[in-house]
């Protein structure tokens, strides 16, 4: 790299919703450094809670208006949809109008999603290096539409991370005779003193009595409707508590009317997305990840560094990250397994002051310097080929 020449970086994200990927996205463009590096980001839908939360050294660009700069009016708004799709239509099969809105060259491509590959590889910019993140168990059901054009992806990609292991493993044993790129697996880093000072700020009306938190876009396969059925069922055993989910999606209206259904809308509490979520993590008694997939999930991360006991089920690399009845409860993807944790932590005094105990050095285990150096060494390998 000449002493003088900054390898251009390009990310490409279909928006800023309140996500996991987002959240890794913005840690690695605060930490990249800008005296080697010059990033722009570029976004499909400039949409989302954290659009504005980009460093302010990173070009920013979007293809489409995002939801918030929609009209009020029920009437404009179906109509300035409609006006998007279709662009988004025209986007997806001419990238090249997405490349004169960019109206730059770059050394490196990345895509954060496996939603963001189609807009890397089909870059008119042919001597890019592309980059692209997976972070997806392969295996889930309902992931399985979207397979054969993720395996057709794949190997045009010069470089793939993993943000775990678990995930790399899963791909090799399915797919052995893929053409796999060079690989690494680079896990999602941590800010960990932002957490704790976010941690305390104040919150109004927080409910009473044992409160279970949990992080997730309301999406079937993060399992908040078995949480639901688990939760009835201590409750008409005369097991009192409260469970704060933030996070929005798809089930949200799904999730309210089971709670209304199940009379559990007082006790079962959707708050949605929230810029700080912090304080709902450390104001709770307790963490509960009741998810059907996950990679290495920054949820349980942020969590632990809050040091709140966890029940989660164990997938992905949730068990790399926990160790069952010492720093938090693991389980299976079943309403009765919940059931019986969430009944354990409500009355096993002696297991929580055990879990409480061992989370005291828990972020001992989170090394951001190395994560960020090994972000930065893939992209300057890739330059120097």
């Amino acid at each position: 790299m000449s002493e003088n020449r900054k390898i251009k970086i390009l990310f490409r994200h279909r928006s800023m919703e309140m996500g996991g990927v987002e959240k890794v996205m913005l840690s690695i463009l605060n930490n990249l450094n800008p005296d080697k590096f010059d990033i722009t980001v570029c976004l499909t839908l400039n949409q989302g809670k954290l659009r504005d939360e980009l460093p302010k050294h990173i070009r920013k660009i979007y293809l489409t208006d995002g939801k918030e700069d929609f009209s009020n009016n029920s009437i404009l708004q179906k109509l300035q949809l409609v006006k998007r799709r279709i662009r988004l239509r025209k986007l997806k099969n001419t990238p090249a109008i997405a490349d004169r809105l960019i109206n730059d060259t770059f050394d490196i491509e990345i895509g954060m999603d496996y939603r963001d590959y189609d807009a890397i590889l089909n870059s008119t910019n042919k001597n890019s290096k592309k980059i692209g993140w997976f972070h997806s168990e392969i295996n889930v059901p309902k992931f399985q539409p979207l397979v054969p054009d993720i395996l057709k992806s794949f190997p045009q990609f010069d470089h793939m991370v993993y943000c775990s292991h678990k995930i790399k493993d899963m791909m090799h044993q399915r797919y052995p005779n893929l053409k796999y790129p060079a690989e690494s697996v680079i896990i999602n880093p941590i800010p960990i003193e932002e957490i704790k000072y976010k941690a305390e700020e104040k919150l109004d009306n927080f409910p009473k009595g044992p409160v279970f938190a949990s992080i997730g876009r309301l999406h079937s396969r993060k399992g908040y409707h078995k949480l639901i059925d688990a939760h009835k069922k201590l409750m008409d055993e005369g097991f009192h508590h409260n469970i704060i989910v933030i996070g929005d999606g798809d089930e949200m209206n799904n999730l309210r009317a089971q709670a209304a259904k199940n009379n559990v809308e007082k006790t079962f509490i959707l708050v949605g997305n929230q810029m700080n979520p912090y304080p709902y993590i450390k104001k709770a008694d307790y963490f509960i990840l009741p998810s059907e997939s996950e990679a290495w999930p920054l949820v349980i991360a942020e969590a632990l560094i809050l040091q709140k006991p966890i029940i989660a089920t164990e997938v992905g690399d949730v068990g790399l990250m926990i160790k069952d009845r010492e720093t938090g409860y693991l389980i299976n993807y079943e309403v009765d397994e919940m059931y019986e944790a969430m009944k354990t932590f409500l009355t096993d005094h002696e297991l929580i002051a055990h879990i409480r105990n061992n989370l005291k050095t828990i972020e001992d285990q989170f090394d951001n310097k190395k994560i960020f150096d090994s972000v930065e060494n893939i992209i300057e390998t890739l330059y120097n080929k």
